[in-house]
C-alpha cells in the first residue's frame, strides 16, 4: 500500500500537467507581485510617469478700468458673468472634425434653448435679404481675408481671392478639408462630393464655422479655452454642467463683462469692445514695446476696444494681466496649480464730459426732431414740391409715414406670414402676394413683349426698372466697368429714357457687357435668346430676394388703395411695436379715430421716433464746449444705439438691425458727418476780409441782391437786398452779397480775378479757426474739406466746404474766447482702481489768433444782434451770441439746419454748435440750442423742458445760406 501511495505520488510529481500547474503558479504569484508593486507601492508614481505632463504659464486677464464722466457717474463698468468655453481636448483622427462639430452644435443648441447667444464676432452676418454678407469693407475685409485664408499680408491675396463672397468664404471654411461642416451628398457614402453646409440653417452654419475658425485660432495652445457664449444664464450654467460627460473640452468659467449704463447716450463716445483681430494684435503689442511694456503683451484671444475711448485708451483700461503656472496633461486638462501671479487692474478714465447734460440734450434733440417731423406731415398720399418752389415748402404726406413702418423694419414682415399672424397681418399678406404676382406678370411682359419706353412707363413701373438695372450692376451680371457712358444706346437709356428695359438689356448682351458665368448656362456658347431668357429668370428671382425691392411693393399698394393707413395702424397694434394706450387703439378700430391722427399721436407722444421714420429730419448733432479749457461738456448724436450689444460678443441680429436701419444710428453725427458750413462760415470770411485790408470796420457794402461782379451771377437770400452794410450788421443780416463782395476782392487784390489765391487766402484764415484739420478728439473723426473752387460763394460757406459739427464747435470755441484755438478733448484724467490720480489732461493750444481787440468786439455784437433778432430768445435770462447756417445740399431735400454759439455773451463760458441735417432751416437749430441754454443754466425746470413728448416749435423764418 506504502508502494502504491509512493508511486501515486512519483507519477504526479513526474507528471506534466504538475510541472504546468507549478509553473502557473509561478508566474501568477510574480504576477500578483508586479501588480502590487506597480498599483499599489509604486502606484502612483508610475501613473504620473505615464500621463504627460507639461508646465505651461497661462494669462490671468486683468479687470478693465472704468470709464466715469466728470462728476464721477460710472459711464461703463465690469459685470461678473459666466462664460461658457471650449478647449480642443479633441485627439487628431479622421474623424475629428466630426466629433468636434457634434459636440459644438449640441453646445449651441443647449445655450440658446435658455434664452441665451452664442458669440458671432466673426466678419460675417446674414443680411436683410437672408443672405451671407461682410460686416466690414476695404482694408479690413481684405486682412478678414488673409487671416482666413492663412497669409501674414493682404498682399499675398490673388485678386480671385480678393473678391470671394461671404458665401464662398463660408463654403471655403466648411469643406472637407476644413472644419468639415455639412454632409456628404449621400451620407452613407463618403465618397460622394460633401456639401458644405448641408444638414444647417443658415444661422447654425454661420456659428458653426465662428466657433470653429475661433478655436482653430488657438489650436496650437491645447490649455487655452475658446468662449462660445459670454454672460449666460444660470439655467444654461445648470443644464452644461449636467451634460458635462457628454461635451468634452466644455467648461464654465466666472468672467466679467463690459456693461454701459444709459448706452444709447454716450455709444458714440464711448465705443465698445470686441475680440482682438490681428492687425489690433500687432498694433497694441507695438503701442506696449513703445510705451516701455513687454512684447506678446495683447494675445489673440484678448477683448480690447473697438472704437472710441474704449479703443483710444486701451492700453491705460486694460491693466496688466496675471499669470499662473500650471501642470497640463496630454489632453490639456489642468492637473495642479504651480504658483499664480495676480492681474493688476486697468485704470479708470474721466471724460470731460458731463452724463446728465449730455442725456438732457439727447431728449431735448428727439423732442425737438419729433415736433419739426410732425410740423411738416399733411394728410395726403403723396407731396410734389412747385416747380422754383424752396426746399423750406417740403412736406412729409401721411402716406410716406405709414411706408416708413415697412420700410424702416418698425413692423415685422416675416411675421406677416408666420401660423401665429393676426387677422390684419394675415390680410396684408395676402394682399401684398397678389400684388407681387401683378408686378411680376407686367414686368415679364414688358421684357418679352411689351417693350414700352422708360419715359412711357408710370413712375411705378420707372422705379421698377431703374432698380432692376441697379441691381443687376450691384451684382455684377452687367459689368458696369465694360460698359461705355458715351455708347448712343446707353445714353438713351440712362439719360433720354426713350427705349425699353428690353431693349438695353439685349443690347447689353450684344455689347458683352453681360458677366454670363453668373446666369444658369447649360452651354457656355449660348445664343443670345439663351442668355436673354436666363437673364430675365435671374432678374425675376434676383428681386423675389431683394428685401428692398420687395419693400416697394408696400409702398405702392398703398397708393394704389391695395391696403390701407388704418391697416398699417392695426398692424402696429397687433405686432405691440408701440405702447399704444387703449383708448386709441379702440377708436382706431372703432372708426371714431382716423389712421392719420393715430399715427400722429404716436409721432407726439414719441411712441415712434424720428429715428424710427427715417425721414427727413432723423438725425441731429450737438457739441458743447469749455471755451476757457477746450474741454468736451457734451457730444451728442442722435439716434444712439444700444452698446451694449456690441460690446463681448456682437449681437448678430442686432448688427445686422443696425446695418439696415436708414436713420444710421452707428455713425457718429458730431465727428463722422460733414456737410457745408453755410453761413456758419462768415466770421472766417470777416477776419480775412479785415487782415488782407480789402475791408475795413468802416466799409459799407450796398447790397441789391444779386452780386454780378461773376457770372453765373449768386444772389443773397433777401432778394430785394438788404442795402448798405458793414462788417458787424452784415453778420446780423447774414449778408449774402457782403461776403461775396470780400471773396471776389480777396480774388482780385492782384489786379484780375484770380480764383486761385481767393480760395488760398480763405484756407490760409479757416486754419487760424482749426477748420483745416480734425478738431483734437480722441475718437474717429472726419477730416474737413476747406473748398476747392469758386471764392465768391466759398466765402457764404458754399463751394466744397465741408465740415464736421465738432469741427464747428472748435471754431465757434475760438471765437467765444477771442483767439485761443483749443485741440479740444474728451479727457479729464485717469485714476487707480483706488481712487488715486494718475494722470490729467488737458486740451492743448493749437494756436493763438492774433486780431486787433476792435475786430474781435465787431465779432461778438454782429453775432449777438443775431440773437436778439430771433424772438424766440427773448426770454432767455442768459445774453447769448451766435450765428445761424443753411446749407443746401440738393433741391429735393431741406436745406441743412446750423447754429453756432457761446454764453454768456458778456464773459463767455460754454460754446454750443448745433446741426440738424435736412433740418429746413437754422432756426430750427437755434430753437434746440436755446432749450440746451436753458436747461445748462437752470432757466427752466427740467420737467417743462424735458417732457417726453414732441415740442412745438416756432415758425422758421431765417433763409440765408
Amino acid at each position: 500500500m506504502f508502494r502504491e501511495i509512493r508511486d501515486h505520488i512519483i507519477n504526479i510529481v513526474t507528471s506534466r500537467l504538475t510541472v504546468l500547474m507549478i509553473l502557473f503558479a509561478f508566474f501568477a504569484g510574480v504576477l500578483l507581485y508586479r501588480c502590487f508593486n506597480l498599483q499599489i507601492v509604486n502606484g502612483e508614481e508610475y501613473l504620473n510617469d505615464f500621463i504627460l505632463q507639461i508646465e505651461k504659464t497661462r494669462d490671468i486677464s486683468s479687470t478693465r478700468g472704468r470709464i466715469l464722466d466728470r462728476n464721477g457717474n460710472v459711464l461703463a463698468e465690469n459685470e461678473l458673468a459666466y462664460s461658457v468655453k471650449i478647449e480642443d481636448v479633441f485627439e487628431s483622427s479622421r474623424n475629428k472634425n466630426a466629433k468636434v462639430n457634434d459636440v459644438v452644435y449640441r453646445l449651441i443648441k443647449l445655450i440658446e434653448k435658455n434664452g441665451d447667444s452664442v458669440i458671432t464676432d466673426f466678419k460675417i452676418i446674414i443680411d436683410e435679404d437672408g443672405d451671407y454678407a461682410y460686416s466690414v469693407d476695404g482694408t479690413a475685409l481684405l486682412r478678414f481675408q488673409a487671416d482666413v485664408l492663412g497669409y501674414r499680408t493682404i498682399d499675398e491675396l490673388s485678386e480671385e481671392e480678393k473678391a470671394m463672397t461671404a458665401q464662398e468664404l463660408i463654403e471655403y471654411l466648411s469643406s472637407a478639408k476644413g472644419f468639415a461642416i455639412g454632409q456628404y451628398e449621400d451620407p452613407e457614402n463618403t465618397k460622394t462630393p460633401f456639401v458644405p453646409g448641408k444638414g444647417y440653417t443658415k444661422e447654425e452654419w454661420l456659428q458653426m464655422v465662428t466657433i470653429r475658425y475661433a478655436m482653430n485660432l488657438t489650436s496650437f495652445r491645447k490649455y487655452v479655452g475658446t468662449t462660445v457664449a459670454t454672460n449666460v444664464s444660470a439655467e444654461t450654467v445648470a443644464v452644461i454642467m449636467e451634460n458635462s460627460d457628454q461635451l468634452d473640452g466644455v467648461s464654465i468659467v466666472e468672467d466679467t463683462v463690459r456693461h454701459y449704463i444709459d448706452s444709447k447716450y454716450f455709444a458714440h463716445v464711448l465705443g465698445y469692445t470686441g475680440k482682438i483681430s490681428s492687425d489690433e494684435l500687432a498694433e497694441l503689442n507695438d503701442q506696449v514695446v513703445t510705451e516701455g511694456g513687454l512684447e506678446d503683451t495683447y494675445t489673440i484671444n484678448d477683448v480690447v476696444g473697438k472704437s472710441g475711448i474704449e479703443a483710444y485708451m486701451e492700453t491705460t483700461l486694460q491693466g496688466t494681466k496675471g499669470s499662473e503656472k500650471v501642470v497640463v496633461n496630454n489632453t490639456g486638462k489642468v492637473i495642479t496649480i504651480l504658483e499664480r501671479k495676480e492681474a493688476q487692474p486697468g485704470a479708470d478714465v474721466y471724460l470731460t464730459i458731463d452724463k446728465d447734460l449730455t442725456e438732457a440734450v439727447y431728449n431735448i434733440i428727439e423732442q425737438k426732431l419729433a415736433g419739426l417731423v410732425a410740423s411738416k406731415i399733411i394728410n395726403a398720399k403723396e407731396f410734389n414740391l412747385p416747380e422754383n418752389a424752396k426746399s423750406s415748402s417740403i412736406k412729409i404726406p401721411i402716406y410716406d409715414v405709414y411706408f416708413a413702418m415697412i420700410n424702416n423694419n418698425i413692423l415685422d414682415r416675416k411675421h406677416f406670414e408666420a401660423e401665429d399672424a393676426g387677422e390684419t397681418e394675415k390680410a396684408v399678406y395676402a394682399a401684398y402676394l397678389e400684388y407681387k404676382q401683378g408686378v411680376y406678370d407686367r414686368l415679364t411682359y414688358e421684357l418679352t413683349e411689351g417693350a414700352t419706353p422708360y419715359s412711357k412707363l408710370s413712375k411705378e413701373y420707372q422705379v421698377y426698372q431703374s432698380n432692376i438695372v441697379s441691381l443687376l450692376r450691384e451684382e455684377g451680371v452687367i459689368m458696369k466697368e465694360l460698359v461705355d457712358d458715351n455708347d448712343a444706346t446707353q445714353t438713351a437709356w440712362a439719360k433720354e429714357e426713350v427705349i425699353s428695359l428690353k431693349e438695353y438689356l439685349q443690347y447689353c448682351i450684344a455689347m458683352n457687357w453681360i458677366d454670363v458665368s453668373k446666369l444658369d448656362l447649360n452651354d457656355k456658347y449660348s445664343d443670345s435668346t439663351e442668355v436673354y431668357d436666363k437673364l430675365l429668370e435671374y432678374t425675376i428671382n434676383a428681386i423675389d430676394h431683394t428685401t428692398e425691392f420687395q419693400k416697394r411693393f408696400y409702398k405702392y399698394m398703398l397708393l394704389n388703395d391695395k391696403i390701407t393707413g388704418k391697416q398699417i395702424c392695426m398692424l402696429l397694434c397687433e405686432q405691440q411695436v408701440v405702447d399704444i394706450p387703449a383708448e386709441d387703439e379702440e377708436a382706431l378700430y372703432s372708426g371714431k379715430l382716423s389712421a392719420y391722427q393715430f399715427m400722429m399721436n404716436r409721432i407726439n407722444n414719441l411712441e415712434i421716433t424720428p429715428a424710427q421714420l427715417a425721414l427727413d429730419p432723423c438725425n441731429a448733432s450737438v457739441v458743447i464746449t469749455d471755451v476757457n479749457t477746450g474741454d468736451v461738456l457734451a457730444m451728442v448724436s442722435y439716434p444712439g444705439y444700444d452698446n451694449n450689444k456690441m460690446a463681448n460678443t456682437v449681437d448678430a441680429e442686432y448688427y445686422a438691425q443696425l446695418n439696415a436701419d436708414k436713420s444710421s444710428p452707428q455713425l457718429n453725427f458730431a465727428t463722422q458727418y460733414k456737410a457745408a458750413p453755410g453761413s456758419t462760415f462768415k466770421i472766417v470770411s470777416a477776419t480775412a476780409g479785415l487782415l488782407e485790408n480789402v475791408i475795413n470796420l468802416q466799409s459799407r457794402v450796398n447790397c441789391v441782391g444779386t452780386f454780378t461782379e461773376i457770372t453765373p451771377s449768386p444772389r443773397c437770400w433777401k432778394i430785394s437786398g438788404h442795402g448798405y452794410e458793414n462788417v458787424t450788421s452784415a453778420i446780423k443780416d447774414s449778408c449774402n452779397y457782403f461776403f461775396y463782395n470780400v471773396g471776389y476782392q480777396l480774388a482780385t487784390r492782384t489786379g484780375s480775378y484770380n480764383e486761385e489765391a481767393g480760395l488760398d487766402t480763405l484756407s490760409k484764415y479757416a486754419d487760424l479757426y482749426g477748420l483745416t484739420d480734425k478738431s483734437g478728439v480722441e475718437i474717429g473723426e472726419y477730416a474737413p474739406d476747406i473748398s476747392t473752387k469758386d471764392p465768391v460763394r466759398s466765402a457764404i460757406g458754399q463751394g466744397s466746404n465741408s465740415y464736421t459739427t465738432v469741427g464747428l464747435a472748435r471754431y465757434v470755441t475760438t471765437i467765444a474766447n477771442s483767439g485761443t484755438c483749443y485741440n479740444l478733448t474728451l479727457l479729464d484724467k485717469t485714476t487707480d482702481s483706488q481712487g488715486n490720480l494718475l494722470k490729467e489732461y488737458h486740451a492743448e493750444v493749437r494756436n493763438q489768433i492774433d486780431l486787433p481787440q476792435e475786430y474781435w468786439d465787431a465779432f461778438h455784437l454782429g453775432m449777438r444782434q443775431v440773437v436778439e433778432n430771433k424772438k424766440y430768445f427773448n426770454d432767455l435770462a442768459v445774453n447769448a451770441a451766435g450765428k445761424t447756417g443753411t446749407a443746401e445740399q440738393t433741391a429735393s431735400r431741406p436745406n441743412h439746419a446750423l447754429f453756432i454759439c457761446y454764453a454768456p455773451y458778456e464773459n463767455p463760458e460754454i460754446a454750443i454748435a448745433t446741426r440738424i441735417p435736412f433740418g429746413y432751416s437754422s432756426d430750427y437749430a437755434a430753437q434746440f440750442t436755446r432749450d440746451i441754454i436753458k436747461y445748462y443754466y437752470g432757466l427752466a425746470e427740467e420737467d417743462d423742458l424735458i417732457t417726453g413728448t414732441a415740442d412745438t416749435l416756432d415758425n422758421a423764418v431765417s433763409n440765408e445760406m
